[in-house]
Formats: C-alpha cells, sequence, structure tokens
C-alpha cells in the first residue's frame, strides 16, 4: 500500500466487515516476544514505527500508539500525528484508555496469541465500565490487510552442543520434572521461545539476531517431553539430539493438544503464555498453576560452561570493536562517514573473527541528535553524515556460538565541548558506581539503580531507561528476571533479588535533546565478594566487556581517586585481554587509548 494512511484506512474497513469497532494492535509474537519475526512485525507494518516496545489501538474515528520514555522522540518520528496520538506508559494503560475512547456499547477487538491473560482481564473491565464489549478474534484483521505479509521462517532448528550448554537436555528436563513434583503438577507448558532452546539445547533462526526457533513445548511430570515445532525444521540430526524421550508434533497440534488434560494440574506462566494458551486450558478442563517458567530463573544462572564461553566472546569482540574504533577515530574527522556505513564496517569488524553468527541486535549506529533516541534504529532514511563537533554513539553487540555480547561506546568527531565532557564523566561515574558496588545476597536491582544515577541527580539531570538488562548466553541480549531499574522503569520487573551467575548490562547514559546521546555499557557476572569478616554472603560484579573508553571525553577532574584507579585498572585488563589478538599498529594505538590518566 501507498502509504500508512493508506494501511490505517484498510485496517477500518476490515474491522466494519469483522462488526468491530476497534482493535488492539500489540508489538509481539504468539510467544510474547520483544523481538519477533518479520511475519510478526504488524506494528511496524501498520504505523511505521521501528521501535521494540509499544502497542496501538484502531477505532473507527481515532487511534492511538502507545510507547514508553525510551521511544519518546522516535516515535514522533516515525509515526504521522495526522493520524495517531502519542500516549506515554506506564503513564496511561491501554486499558484505561479504551475505557475512555471506546464508543458506547462498541465491539473491540483482539487477538488472543497476543495478550497476555492479565491484560484481557483489564481491558475487559474497562470495557465493561463504558458499556462496551472485547471480542477475541479467529482471525488477525492486520494480517487479512497486509498483502506480502511475510511467512514464518522455515529454517531448520540447530543443535547446541551440551560442551557449550554445560548440561544436556535431559537433565535440565529432570531439574523440571522435579520443580512439577515439588508442585504437585503434572505437566509445565514452556512457550518462551527462549526458554524452549534452553531447555532442549537448540537454537534456530527465526527471529532477527535471537538464535530461537517458532516452537511450543510440554515437559512433564516424568522428564518427557512433547515439541510442536513445524515438520521442515526438523532434521535428522535435531531429531537424534532430541532421543526418544521428545515427541516431536505439528506446530498446529499446540492448542488442541492443551484441550487433552482435563483433570490434570498444568502451569503455565500468566506473563510469558498467552491468553489462548489459558483459554484452551480451560476449555480443555485442566487444573491451571498461573506460575513462573521454571526454565526462567535456571536460565539466568550461568553455569561454568557458559560463563567461560561468554568470557571467550567478549575476548573475541572486544579486539573487533577496537578495531573499529581506531578506523573510526582515524576516518570520520575527515568526512564522508554516515551512520550506516560505521554501522556496516563494524559488522565488517566482527565478520573477520570467522565464527560471527549474527548480530545480537540492530546496531544503534547514532550521531548529534540521534544519539539523543537510546533505542534508534539506523535506517537509509533516516541515516545523518558524522560531521565534527558531534559526539558518535554506537551501541552494538554480536551472536556467537559461545556467547552473546553487547557494548556501547562514544566517541567524538574532533574537539568535545566542555559540557559534553562533564556529562560524559558523571555517566562514567554512574558506570563505576554500578561496576564496584558490594551487596548482600539477595539484593534487587531497584535498590541498586540509584548507585548510577547519583552523579547525574547531583546536577539536575538523569536518563529515562534502565541501568541494567539480563543477557543470554547465546540467547536472547535481554533476558530476565533480573534488571538493575527503578521499579516503575518499563521493561519488567526489577524487584527479582540478584544471584551469584546472573548476566546483567551496566549502561547509564544521558540524553540531551536534539544535540547528542552518551551511554557507557560493559556487561558484567554477579560473583561471590570476598570480604574477610563478613558476617553474611556479599556479592559484586565481575566486568566482563573489554572496551577502552574514550580518554579525550573524560574529565579527571570530576573522578575520585578511588573512580580514577578504577579506570586505570580497568584499561589495564583491556590491554591484557585484547592486546594479543592484535597487530602491532592496532596495539600500539590501543595502548595510547589505555595509557594511565592523572
Amino acid at each position: 500500500m501507498s502509504s500508512y494512511a493508506d494501511r490505517l484506512h484498510a485496517l477500518r474497513e476490515q474491522l466494519k466487515r469483522d462488526r468491530l469497532d476497534g482493535f488492539v494492535v500489540p508489538l509481539t509474537d504468539e510467544h510474547m516476544s520483544e523481538y519477533v519475526g518479520a511475519y510478526a512485525q504488524r506494528l511496524a507494518w501498520l504505523t511505521g514505527f521501528q521501535g521494540s516496545a509499544g502497542s496501538a489501538v484502531v477505532l473507527s474515528s481515532e487511534a492511538a500508539i502507545f510507547t514508553d520514555g525510551r521511544y519518546t522522540l522516535q516515535v514522533r518520528q516515525q509515526v504521522s500525528a495526522d493520524d495517531w496520538q502519542y500516549v506515554p506508559v506506564p503513564q496511561v494503560s491501554i486499558a484505561g484508555w479504551l475505557g475512555e475512547h471506546a464508543p458506547e456499547g462498541g465491539r473491540i477487538g483482539y487477538d488472543p496469541w497476543l495478550h497476555t491473560r492479565a491484560w484481557v482481564e483489564e481491558a475487559r473491565k474497562a470495557l465493561a465500565e463504558k458499556g462496551a464489549e472485547l471480542v477475541a478474534v479467529d482471525t488477525n484483521p492486520v494480517d487479512s490487510v497486509w498483502p506480502d505479509r511475510p511467512a514464518p521462517s522455515d529454517s531448520t532448528l540447530r543443535v547446541q552442543d551440551d560442551a557449550a550448554a554445560g548440561r544436556t537436555s535431559a537433565a535440565k528436563r529432570a531439574e523440571i520434572a522435579e520443580w512439577l513434583s515439588a508442585r504437585k503438577a503434572d505437566a509445565v507448558v514452556l512457550s518462551a521461545l527462549d526458554s524452549i532452546a534452553w531447555a532442549f539445547n537448540v537454537r534456530g533462526d527465526d527471529v532477527s539476531h535471537t538464535p530461537v526457533a517458532l516452537a511450543y513445548a510440554i515437559v512433564n511430570a516424568d522428564g518427557t517431553a512433547d515439541l510442536f515445532v513445524a515438520p521442515e525444521k526438523i532434521t535428522d540430526a535435531i531429531r537424534q539430539h532430541l532421543g526418544n524421550a521428545i515427541r516431536v508434533h505439528d506446530r498446529a497440534a499446540f492448542a488442541p493438544a492443551l484441550k487433552g488434560f482435563a483433570g490434570k494440574r498444568v502451569a503455565a506462566d500468566p506473563e510469558r503464555a498467552v491468553a489462548a494458551i489459558f483459554d484452551s486450558l480451560d476449555a480443555g478442563g485442566a487444573k491451571i498453576l498461573g506460575l513462573r517458567d521454571p526454565v526462567v530463573l535456571a536460565k539466568a544462572l550461568k553455569n561454568p560452561a557458559e560463563i567461560a564461553g561468554h568470557k571467550a566472546a567478549q575476548a573475541r569482540d572486544g579486539a573487533a570493536l577496537v578495531r573499529f574504533l581506531k578506523w573510526f577515530e582515524e576516518t570520520a574527522p575527515a568526512g564522508g562517514l554516515t551512520e550506516m556505513s560505521a554501522a556496516d564496517k563494524l559488522r565488517e569488524f566482527r565478520d573477520q573473527t570467522g565464527v560471527l553468527k549474527d548480530l545480537s541486535f540492530d546496531t544503534i549506529s547514532a550521531t548529534g541528535p540521534n544519539g539523543a533516541i537510546p533505542h534508534y534504529k539506523v535506517t537509509d532514511e533516516s541515516s545523518l553524515p558524522i560531521e565534527l563537533g558531534q559526539l558518535y554513539l554506537v551501541d552494538s553487540g554480536g551472536q556467537y556460538a559461545d556467547g552473546t555480547t553487547d557494548v556501547t561506546r562514544v566517541m567524538p568527531v574532533g574537539e568535545p565541548s566542555p559540557e559534553m565532557k562533564d556529562r560524559f564523566t558523571r555517566v562514567l561515574k554512574g558506570h563505576i558506581g554500578i561496576a564496584t558496588t558490594i551487596f548482600p545476597d539477595g539484593t534487587t536491582g531497584a535498590q541498586l539503580d540509584s548507585f548510577a544515577r547519583a552523579p547525574l541527580w547531583e546536577v539536575g539531570l538523569d536518563f529515562g531507561h534502565g541501568t541494567g538488562h539480563g543477557v543470554g548466553a547465546y540467547l536472547s541480549v535481554h533476558e530476565g528476571p533480573q534488571r538493575i531499574a527503578q521499579p516503575f522503569y518499563p521493561g519488567g520487573q526489577s524487584l527479582e533479588p540478584l544471584r551469584a551467575g546472573m548476566f546483567l548490562s551496566n549502561e547509564p547514559g544521558y540524553y540531551k535533546a536534539g544535540e547528542y546521546g552518551i551511554r557507557i555499557e560493559n556487561l558484567v557476572l554477579i560473583v561471590e565478594a570476598e570480604i574477610a569478616g563478613a558476617e553474611q554472603p556479599m556479592l559484586t560484579f565481575e566486568t566482563l566487556t573489554f572496551a577502552p573508553i574514550e580518554r579525550r571525553l573524560i574529565d579527571p577532574a570530576l573522578l575520585t581517586p578511588k573512580e580514577l584507579q578504577w579506570v586505570n585498572a580497568y584499561h589495564a585488563r583491556v590491554l591484557e585481554v585484547v592486546g594479543p589478538q592484535l597487530g602491532e599498529e592496532e596495539r600500539q594505538w590501543l595502548e595510547a587509548k589505555v595509557a594511565p590518566i592523572g
């Protein structure tokens, strides 16, 4: 269709044919994924919004798009104000907005494979107060008017070697069976794609940048399992890997199978399993236990093999990033670079490792005002030239069979202003505050978050996103349940107790709208802190990412002696880890970059 306005009009015409007065369009898939395959990019197709979190509501005479503070600038750049209202979340909920804007007695449609049961109940209650009705659809009306909608990926599954996984699938399923037994449950439904990939030691190519396969699974109390996946995705190697204890079914058989648990106790995750799963279990007479997917925490607690693999991936990725930073510093001042060409060059350096599987997300390659958009996604249309006087922010990562990386660095093009150096150094102080903190076992990410913000708060500044997210082991670059964030910040729960073995990002930032953005991101591992005389178990962070922090942006006068010591020790470790992988000229450049400060 020729324009997004045409697409909105086409959807409204379809809603008339379906006897609906409105429809809700979330940015997710039938697995409640954050990152989704091209076939499920309904929100982007309808509105033009390219962010990774958002929803829309289309009524007959008005339409609204709901995004959080990370996308305040981006949504206004990508979605037309002529057709869409911009609604902030969590300040305004979709259900609350519907309760105010839906027509009296109206029928508002939703796809039960794209929403949680809690959302359905909330929206139904809000609409009922208006005398309106929430209606489940059998066919998503967006799909009916999307003429060139991509088909779901038909890529085959791949085996994740037990050596890299650290544990066999049989051992993982036995642990799930013990979890079921403790709860007197007969089975658990796994619908989150990364949970299935982890539990069965498989990977796939069905979602860009996230090595998962479109599948569902049911794990039984005896340790056997049923895996529901398109038949063409199963190879002989996968069948041999899965073994006789895992029965393979067509993906289409999943919903009918849920109706076969009459009188059985079946666990399903209210946050990760869609409403349609609960509806099917209910219809079959199952006794539903609304419990968190048992894989979520087990997957977050990395075993020694996963930790060793991640460190190897980080060292390799760090060398690629150092080569890029050297190239950028030498090339950018002469002009001719764009955000897109810089991102392509960084991909080239990672490809040169010979083992890159994919990027771990779309590279955030942002200069000047685009840097002030925390989750900016460069496109051919948005790509700006990189010019003197600007800050260039690059947030990127790689997917390797042994680990998933995510790192952000900022480079000045020419001489940075005193304000830029001040803001950068305050962000660095916050980064160090997280990196060096020692905290009791059981502390939550919400309790630590202010350590990253205090240096900005001192001068009346802040940043509008969480400080840290979990990271998978050759899985999703965003993984729960652990986070470092204020409890009310978007992106998920931040009240999960932090435990040894979890990966997290450490990424405070500062964003000056229309001018520049700053973020310093390393990945960290939670480890036990060895403290003589400690009266309780204490934890701290081990930094895993190794790349220089741009010294031209650091104002040493703002750093305490301990902070300066941290920077110098970190840079010495960068040289130790990355230096041996570099050529002579690259190593000399790095040595200058990490020379002691102050």
